[in-house]
């Protein structure tokens, strides 16, 4: 296994701090896990816990990064249903700044070396062509898992924010921020809209203590029972005054009820009072699953781009 550090929050800041220049360059070329929003996202929720199973390396010119790789290797994961799954293959997660392209080959190498002899996936932007030829000459292709109907792969929609419609919530649900619902509401609406999951009160003190993080930007809906039915955060990237939102849930007992819609709404108008022009969400890409991609095209956001995954299978002796 090659030499490696572990990730660290530093280190995500710097990483975050690339994501933003390639998004002022190439919008298109920025990884689906590799934004602003969705570095902190992860590296909030799971340092905590998993942090042991992630090495990483940058590669600098001038100080700043202008590539960087993070393996998440095989582990076992605890859900919040108690049951425990095993995670065999290792991901990787990078980004390559367009003028630095060469990197690429780079990053690949303290990939396999890193994660070993184990299937190795990752997805990298389907419109960079170039990394894709230097994926494939190292020996990735397409990962069958992704392919069909109900395939893995994620798209990034985007809108902008001149025209935000009012949100109309049923008769009885208010919007609450995660500041006025409280920390244990807040876990509970993600464990609700994502069972079985993986998050935790430390996942949630994690996530509020990234420094992207935002409580009034961390939006909840409450039924008249309580309960909250929907909660969605949104990561805003003043740079280029971007709000992302990551992620978005609605408890499986109060969808169809446009409880996700109204959110959404309500969200973009706060990013916009926030500074924000346009708003990006990733979904789902594979016809199979309509219902996040329907839900987003239909409060306006559109394509930006799509990931492309890659797999190396182990060595077969």
């Amino acid at each position: 296994m090659a030499h490696s550090e572990l990730l660290t929050a530093a280190d995500v800041r710097l990483m975050q701090g690339l994501a933003q220049r390639v998004t002022a360059l190439r919008p298109e070329l920025v990884n689906s896990d590799a934004t602003f929003g969705e570095l902190a996202w992860n590296w909030g929720r799971g340092h905590a816990s998993e942090r042991a199973g992630w090495p990483r390396r940058l590669w600098l010119a001038g100080g700043d990064p202008v590539a960087w790789g993070w393996a998440q290797l095989p582990r076992q994961v605890r859900r919040s249903d108690g049951s425990v799954k095993d995670i065999t293959s290792a991901y990787l997660a990078y980004q390559v700044h367009p003028g630095h392209a060469e990197l690429v080959d780079e990053v690949i190498d303290w990939y396999d070396g890193t994660a070993g002899d184990v299937d190795r996936t990752v997805m990298p932007s389907a419109a960079d062509e170039f990394a894709l030829r230097r994926w494939a000459a190292h020996g990735y292709g397409t990962d069958p898992a992704s392919l069909g109907d109900t395939g893995s792969w994620t798209q990034l929609t985007v809108r902008d924010l001149t025209d935000v419609e009012a949100p109309v919530l049923p008769d009885g649900f208010r919007f609450r921020t995660a500041g006025e619902a409280g920390s244990e509401a807040a876990v509970q609406a993600h464990v609700d809209a994502w069972a079985p999951s993986t998050y935790t009160a430390e996942a949630y003190e994690g996530v509020r203590g990234t420094p992207a993080y935002r409580g009034d930007l961390h939006i909840l809906v409450e039924a008249p029972d309580g309960t909250m039915a929907s909660s969605t955060i949104m990561w805003l990237d003043p740079a280029n005054r971007t709000a992302e939102f990551e992620p978005v849930g609605t408890h499986p007992g109060y969808r169809r009820r446009g409880l996700a819609r109204a959110m959404l709404l309500h969200g973009m108008r706060l990013a916009r009072a926030a500074g924000a022009t346009r708003t990006t969400v990733a979904c789902l890409g594979a016809p199979g699953h309509p219902q996040a991609r329907g839900l987003y095209h239909g409060v306006g956001f559109r394509e930006l781009s799509r990931d492309a995954p890659l797999i190396r299978t182990r060595s077969v002796r």
